[in-house]
């Protein structure tokens, strides 16, 4: 992989080894691991799944009260990984993070599934339950709430989006003998280089 290459914006660059990923038939090419951490530097991390990406960054949805959305709005940084092993490609995201509108929340939310926002009005994302009967019973309640009407986006739900400061391409190579691009957002512009594997 050489650097002249490469698109010189990395949202590009990415876009297209995404649909490379698409391409070649992947199961869920979007998925993404999505770390945070706490006031306390102590990370965690999680599967996610891309739900938009365009020239602001790299879009995602989950419960606001959730251990992620607390750890993002005590500690608003994060990165994220796509790791596509049948293309021996990985891209790596670092940057910082700020929560969508709810417009922009709802227009997703209403292309989801009837189940899938009923299980979100339902579920009290990272919170202990006594037992899977408990989520039963809430998705009940929800289900029987919102019935026969179109549930509205919850007040505790909503988008988040990660505005790439730093980007990581990674391209297997034999011996391991990789290839890595890393591009670095400077005054407003891209920087990239090679670095070693």
């Amino acid at each position: 992989m050489r650097i002249d290459e490469l698109d010189p914006d990395p949202i590009r660059q990415f876009e297209t080894w995404l649909a490379d990923a698409r391409a070649a038939g992947l199961e869920l090419p979007e998925a993404m691991t999505l770390a945070t951490a706490d006031t306390a530097g102590r990370p965690s991390a999680r599967m996610v799944l891309l739900k938009g990406i365009d020239r602001r960054g790299f879009a995602f949805f989950t419960n606001r009260e959730s251990r992620k959305a607390v750890e993002l709005a005590a500690n608003p940084r994060a990165a994220l990984v796509f790791h596509w092993q049948p293309l021996h490609r990985q891209v790596r995201v670092e940057g910082t993070v700020e929560a969508l509108d709810d417009d922009e929340s709802y227009a997703y939310f209403r292309t989801r599934p009837l189940g899938s926002r009923l299980a979100a009005w339902a579920s009290p994302q990272s919170r202990p339950l006594a037992g899977r009967a408990e989520l039963e019973a809430l998705y009940e309640e929800a289900e029987a709430r919102f019935a026969g009407i179109e549930p509205p986006l919850p007040p505790f739900w909503g988008g988040y989006r990660v505005l790439a400061e730093a980007v990581e391409l990674w391209q297997g190579r034999e011996n391991r003998l990789h290839d890595r691009v890393r591009y670095e957002l400077r005054e407003g512009a891209w920087a990239r280089r090679r670095l070693a594997p």
